[in-house]
């Protein structure tokens, strides 16, 4: 995969001939779209989208293709789409009102296409991202909205950053099976690879006090532990086949925990032997993809498969759950605590919403989430509160944006 000049974002080179040259008419039409599209995500996006009319298509195309070198092409496109999927409410989300107003501010990353997720920001103020699609790593300074991008090894596609105590971004190769760094003084990488060929998929990663980073292995069904001081990498499996680690968290006393994307359980990890306690969660439909732990250290957990807001008890056992406000088929995804509530967004709804769980009145209140443009996609993976208020992204538009709020 490479940049090309004719519309600047990550596509296939097979495709580029077909995409510059061919007549944008009749039956091409639909397999232009295809080639063009499918190049990043599944052409399924377009049928599950809420629809847009032809001037939002174009400004979400604008999002993730440059086609300043052919404006022709863009406007076929967005012609052709509004045709095709105009505007409907398939997706919408339910919308609770409440006495706190949002603030958004936004960014968009310079290389399109690329997939922008996971930005985290560090005490300094500079947001990190990763582009998993483009194999870039990101920076940015959102005081003077400068902006650079690193390009990763060769095959790391990774799937997170995080950072470590010294603010040091630490990337997690989703496709090579590495762990790296960027040296911030001679911005060279440093990668480490995993130990055991199975571990192919390292996934979402945070350090704990001591300066160890671990780390989840979706697919691989494994949780990894690595000290940055020895090199030294770690790995347990999963006891039930097929959980899915995905998200991972590390509450007050530094034990980490896992949600499980493939099926109903979180995982505690114990941070000395790495041994595994699997606690089972009511629906056998519920799976998870993040976790949020609360100063009290409540682990929170988003059920994707059922759409609820779900929190167990580590002292007791108990396990409380919460209907979202779209219901079943929300998908909730990303989840933080910030400022006393529980954060989290409605993925597969259209305009995606973000929600907000106070956990003193145990309530909800939600927002439909505006791109910079006011083209309304999504979505967001993975949210972690900031110096200032959240930091998500949007991975359809590649964009990063700041939420604040106020009563």
């Amino acid at each position: 995969m490479k940049k090309h000049k004719l519309i600047n974002s990550i596509i296939p080179a097979g495709s580029l001939f077909f995409i510059a040259f061919a007549p944008f008419t009749g039956n091409s039409q639909e397999l232009v779209v295809q080639q063009l599209c499918s190049a990043c995500h599944s052409t399924g996006n377009l049928q599950r989208s809420s629809g847009y009319d032809k001037a939002q298509w174009q400004t979400l195309i604008s999002y993730m293709l440059d086609s300043s070198t052919n404006p022709q092409l863009a406007e076929q496109l967005s012609e052709f789409l509004s045709n095709k999927y105009p505007v409907n409410s398939n997706r919408v989300s339910k919308v609770v009102n409440g006495d706190i107003k949002l603030q958004f501010k936004h960014w968009q990353v310079p290389t399109l296409g690329q997939r922008a997720r996971d930005p985290v920001q560090g005490r300094d103020g500079i947001i990190w991202w990763v582009g998993q699609w483009g194999n870039i790593l990101g920076r940015l300074d959102p005081v003077s909205g400068e902006m650079k991008e690193y390009p990763l090894p060769q095959g790391t596609f990774p799937h997170s950053v995080t950072l470590d105590a010294n603010l040091t971004p630490w990337f997690l190769g989703n496709k090579n099976g590495t762990v790296g760094y960027l040296d911030l003084k001679t911005e060279q990488f440093k990668v480490f690879n995993m130990p055991d060929k199975n571990a192919r998929d390292p996934h979402t990663g945070v350090f704990d006090k001591n300066g160890i980073l671990w780390f989840t292995l979706q697919h691989s069904n494994m949780i990894g532990r690595l000290n940055p001081n020895t090199a030294d990498i770690q790995l347990v499996s999963l006891p039930t086949a097929n959980s899915r680690p995905y998200g991972i968290k590390i509450d007050s006393n530094g034990t980490p925990w896992v949600s499980c994307n493939g099926t109903n359980c979180l995982i505690k990890v114990d941070k000395s032997s790495m041994a595994l306690t699997e606690i089972t969660l009511p629906d056998v439909n519920s799976h998870s993809r993040r976790l949020a732990i609360s100063p009290d250290d409540m682990v929170f957990y988003v059920d994707s498969g059922m759409g609820r807001l779900g929190r167990y008890n580590p002292k007791t056992g108990t396990i409380t759950q919460w209907d979202t406000p779209s219901g079943q088929n929300s998908h909730p995804y990303a989840v933080e605590y910030a400022d006393g509530a529980i954060w989290f967004n409605e993925s597969a709804k259209r305009p995606e919403t973000l929600v907000r769980f106070d956990l003193d009145s145990e309530t909800m209140q939600s927002w439909q989430i505006p791109s910079k443009e006011g083209v309304y996609t999504g979505l967001i993976r993975h949210m972690r509160m900031g110096k200032k208020g959240l930091i998500i992204h949007q991975t359809a538009t590649n964009q990063l944006a700041e939420i604040t709020w106020s009563n």
